[in-house]
């Protein structure tokens, strides 16, 4: 817990008087006021995270962190939890979505195991980190020990460190883990204070009665847990996931070294929920990527504040929706820096 706390004692912060100077900045350039709308906001919050009125966004860097989740075992998922080794090694050999579209944008993917129910075959672009095979079934007592919960923070918080080496101008996050809507949506629930049937959705694409099981499942893992609202530990330790506590760190961390953190999906925004009760003061550094189809993001994304750059009925996770957050955060950044002004345009300005 030590890591964790010393993590959240350091975060500081938006630099308001960066802010200010990036905004008189984009108010001077050749277009009218405010008339490329989120991109020229998004250039002023990476300005106040960055701490230079001019920021660069060279390296990218996305996390996709991995692990499973016992409460496979109740049926909640459309696909089999041998999906989530699978994935790896596709993500391992470049092959899948978070592959093709971080090629895209230039940006490099780490992959971490955190919690994958069998032993991965060893590879060189794989961070072997598991906490431990797999979360046990929350439907029948807590999804891990309070120990392991602070584990997979202070992992993440570990990778994000471990890479600030490399160049980390911005970064997203990512998920994998078969059954970890379920899990996003029990914390969402308790987090948000709304009702189960409101923030849980169909995740990889359950029909009506699998939809139904799965409310049922979750309604009974709060009423057996009972996870304290006011203790996020508490809660990611009862009815979380390794991968999504592995995001709170990355989370944490980003903000701690003040990096612009864009997160993906649905699993990542209930990371940030927990990062959030642990720290409020992580919110003006987070970048939501988009909307997911997913039935509970949008209340959880209003819960934290934050206004989606786009909504494109996503619902992969792995930080494909990060990958094109990324994307646009360089786009308004490049416009801040490069645009040019109106005196140096020699444009006549408004009237």
């Amino acid at each position: 817990m030590e890591k964790i706390e010393q993590t959240v004692a350091s975060i500081q912060p938006l630099d308001e008087k960066t802010m200010e100077e990036a905004r008189r900045r984009q108010d001077s350039l050749t277009k009218p006021r405010g008339s490329l709308g989120q991109l020229e906001s998004l250039s002023i919050q990476i300005a106040g995270i960055r701490g230079n009125p001019r920021p660069q966004i060279v390296h990218k860097v996305i996390f996709t962190l991995v692990g499973d989740h016992g409460i496979t075992q109740e049926g909640v998922s459309a696909y089999p939890s041998e999906v989530t080794p699978q994935m790896v090694y596709n993500f391992l050999r470049g092959g899948a979505g978070i592959n093709v579209l971080s090629r895209l944008v230039g940006a490099r993917v780490v992959v971490a195991d955190l919690g994958v129910a069998v032993d991965l075959k060893h590879h060189p672009d794989l961070k072997e980190k598991k906490v431990a095979p797999g979360t046990r079934n929350m439907a029948k007592g807590p999804a891990m020990s309070r120990a392991e919960a602070i584990r997979s923070i202070e992992t993440g918080i570990e990778l994000v460190e471990e890479e600030l080496p490399r160049g980390m101008d911005i970064l997203g996050t990512g998920d994998m883990g078969i059954g970890n809507t379920t899990s996003s949506s029990a914390i969402a629930a308790v987090l948000t204070g709304v009702g189960v049937s409101r923030v849980t959705g169909r995740g990889t694409g359950l029909g009506d009665e699998g939809w139904r099981r799965k409310m049922e499942v979750i309604q009974t893992a709060l009423e057996i847990n009972r996870p304290d609202p006011k203790d996020p530990i508490d809660v990611l330790s009862k009815v979380g996931g390794l991968e999504i506590g592995g995001i709170v760190g990355v989370i944490l961390a980003g903000t701690r070294y003040r990096i612009p953190v864009v997160i993906d999906g649905f699993i990542s925004g209930a990371a940030a929920l927990i990062a959030a009760g642990l720290s409020p003061q992580v919110k003006p550094f987070l970048i939501a990527a988009h909307q997911s189809v997913e039935l509970g993001h949008r209340i959880l994304l209003e819960h934290l504040g934050l206004k989606p750059l786009l909504n494109l009925d996503l619902r992969l996770g792995e930080g494909t929706g990060a990958a094109l957050g990324i994307f646009l955060a360089e786009a308004s950044v490049r416009i801040l820096n490069e645009m040019a002004t109106f005196s140096e345009a020699g444009v006549s300005e408004k009237i």
